[in-house]
């Protein structure tokens, strides 16, 4: 059962220091040492920090895909940190929509087929197929939905993904370099795209990026070095 914690409800996000350790032979290994921040609903954020950081363990944490050793997480009122894998599923279905920098599309579906894929997973029928359209006019692709990846562009693929990310209304979008695999004008396609979804429908957007052009985009940079924050830097990311 989902534990639901009194929680300041302006904050969608609120890591309470937060601890993972993983097991490398012998060693232990800190990826995350006592992180604690909050973002706010409707904020846009980029996650950076050199190779090592900590950045992909935060993403996953973030995204209910690994949880914390100790430390709490609380996502849009809910604390996920103790929850056993069902129970992070549905919580990751329901609550964070993703975009990969890799696409991640299942090459025998349509575009169609690929943004109602959360929907089916959530056991949503009614209106199924209407939501999973409305979402991929929303990225520019009415003319694509039957389409199957082969067929699209890369910047068509992201804009599928992104669909796919929106489609089930989730609290957070996670973007993991989601320009990394496209040439810089459809980067830069890509990047409107997210800053417009911000905007207009007060998505809360969360970047994990080691570009600091895009991260001068968001309102808020939270800097790892070592699994933890680096204070050397300020919320835009600028050096101390």
């Amino acid at each position: 059962m989902a534990i639901h914690l009194e929680a300041n409800m302006d904050w969608v996000i609120e890591a309470r220091n937060l601890t993972k350790t993983y097991m490398m032979g012998e060693f232990e290994v800190r990826a995350l040492r006592d992180v604690s921040f909050t973002i706010t609903r409707g904020e846009m954020v980029s996650i950076m920090g050199p190779s090592g950081s900590g950045k992909s363990t935060m993403m996953n944490t973030l995204g209910c895909l690994d949880r914390p050793t100790s430390g709490d997480y609380i996502l849009d009122g809910e604390s996920v940190a103790d929850m056993n894998d069902d129970q992070l599923a549905s919580v990751r279905n329901r609550k964070v929509g993703f975009v990969f920098q890799s696409f991640n599309l299942l090459s025998r579906l349509t575009a169609l087929g690929n943004v109602e894929l959360p929907l089916r997973y959530a056991g949503i029928t009614e209106g199924r197929r209407e939501r999973a359209q409305a979402a991929l006019e929303a990225v520019g692709l009415k003319d694509r939905m039957s389409h199957r990846p082969y067929e699209l562009s890369g910047g068509q693929q992201q804009r599928v993904a992104v669909a796919r990310s929106l489609v089930n209304n989730p609290a957070i979008i996670m973007a993991d370099e989601p320009t990394g695999n496209l040439d810089s004008k459809v980067g830069k396609e890509i990047m409107n795209l997210l800053l417009n979804l911000n905007k207009d429908r007060g998505t809360t957007l969360i970047i994990v990026t080691h570009d600091p052009n895009i991260a001068e985009q968001t309102q808020r940079v939270i800097r790892l070095r070592d699994g933890e924050l680096d204070t050397s830097f300020d919320d835009k990311g600028r050096k101390i």
